[in-house]
């Protein structure tokens, strides 16, 4: 088994068992949370949302072996580094929906597919409502769920921005999230902190009543 890495761009060894480590790494203006997904038998990783800083995400990429980068979905913030982690030779997929919101991509994720990073298989999880293409991931015999921008604390991200759509995100959190994951599911979003589909259940109808 490989041992866990101390990375010296300042990211945090954020979840981890004897499989599967996660290192955040909070980037930009907005503060949007860059997660790496590594198994720990091989060494292998997978970054989620090359989003900013980029000369940081690249300390991470080799100090992690990162494979691949997955984009959520295809906003501004999500996506600055895109260029350079591409430059660099990491290939960067993202839904066709969400496509043109990039400067450049490689390959495209489609819905209910599975990447295989190491030993590790994430799934993939089309999400809409927040933009048309959002994806969650998850990664199988663990209890991870990274959303993007499509569920925080609180309730479900924004949809006043082009592509959005209120009764769809919520169509996407019952309906993939709430229906399909346990109650002890970890939440991962871009932005902030973790939170459980446990946690954000009861507060569904909340969210539906007051529209966003």
């Amino acid at each position: 088994m490989t041992p866990p890495v101390s990375d010296s761009s300042a990211s945090t060894l954020h979840w981890s068992d004897s499989r599967v480590e996660v290192h955040r790494l909070v980037v930009g203006p907005v503060d949007n949370n860059v997660f790496v997904v590594r198994c720990r038998e091989t060494g292998e990783g997978v970054l989620l949302d090359a989003a900013n800083e980029h000369e940081r995400l690249l300390e991470l990429c080799q100090a992690l072996d990162v494979r691949t980068v997955l984009e959520t979905h295809g906003h501004w913030d999500h996506i600055q580094a895109v260029p350079a982690v591409r430059e660099a030779g990491y290939k960067v997929g993202v839904t066709a929906e969400d496509a043109a919101m990039l400067p450049s991509y490689d390959y495209l994720l489609t819905d209910e597919s599975v990447i295989e990073i190491g030993r590790l298989r994430i799934h993939t999880h089309h999400t809409p409502g927040h933009t048309p293409g959002s994806m969650s991931f998850s990664v199988a015999d663990t209890p991870l769920l990274f959303t993007g921008d499509t569920l925080f604390p609180g309730g479900p991200g924004a949809t006043s921005f082009e592509g959005g759509d209120f009764p769809t995100i919520l169509r996407s959190i019952e309906d993939r999230m709430f229906r399909v994951f346990d109650a002890d599911t970890i939440v991962l979003p871009g932005h902030g902190a973790d939170t459980t589909i446990g946690d954000e259940i009861p507060s569904f109808d909340e969210w539906a009543a007051r529209g966003w």
